[in-house]
């Protein structure tokens, strides 16, 4: 598996606000007041779901292409390393212990870099994929990515750029941007 970002839907709730759920991660439930914080908690339940699911010793589900509307979001990075790791020792079928051995270190060392609630340095963690013959590779990308851009409430598209640019030559409040769409 090389990507650990999930596809979220959100659902306006009842009450206010937005609930978030994840078919691949069906424990990821989570809401926000608004869209940006229901996709940052979104991310914060992903963090507990990969913590329990490697403290458990779960596999990880494969990630289903986002539906038109859903947003793509990962865990934090030092979550995604920890993931990767995991990911990479059930592949390769080697025990915290034989990696120990592999990099010549104590064995509680390498339970530290497995431990979500314990911090891991990246020369570490990449030194660790190393030796299972992987790479940790870091990418930048949008804070949130909307699969396919949905209209707004009432069925029109959002404005273009030269709409946005005319309205904000009058003085008036900015328009809202577009949400980059996900690569195919």
């Amino acid at each position: 598996m090389e990507n650990l970002a999930y596809a979220v839907r959100l659902e306006p709730a009842k009450e206010g606000g937005y609930v978030v759920t994840c078919r691949d991660l069906p424990e990821v439930v989570t809401q926000g007041d608004d869209i940006e914080e229901a996709l940052a908690q979104a991310s914060d339940a992903m963090d507990e779901a990969f913590a329990a699911r490697i403290d458990d010793g779960e596999d990880f589900p494969e990630t289903s292409a986002p539906r038109k509307g859903e947003y793509v979001v990962a865990p934090s990075a030092d979550l995604s390393a920890k993931a990767a790791l995991y990911l990479a020792m059930n592949e390769a079928a080697i025990s915290k212990a034989a990696l120990a051995r592999t990099l010549q270190v104590d064995e509680k060392e390498v339970r530290r870099l497995l431990d979500p609630h314990h911090p891991s340095k990246l020369p570490r963690m990449e030194e660790a994929l190393h030796a299972l013959g992987k790479r940790l590779v870091l990418s930048l990308q949008p804070a949130v990515k909307l699969a396919v851009p949905a209209t707004s409430a009432r069925g029109t598209k959002p404005p273009s750029t030269k709409a946005r640019t005319a309205h904000e030559k009058k003085g008036l409040h900015p328009l809202p941007r577009k949400r980059a769409p996900v690569a195919a």
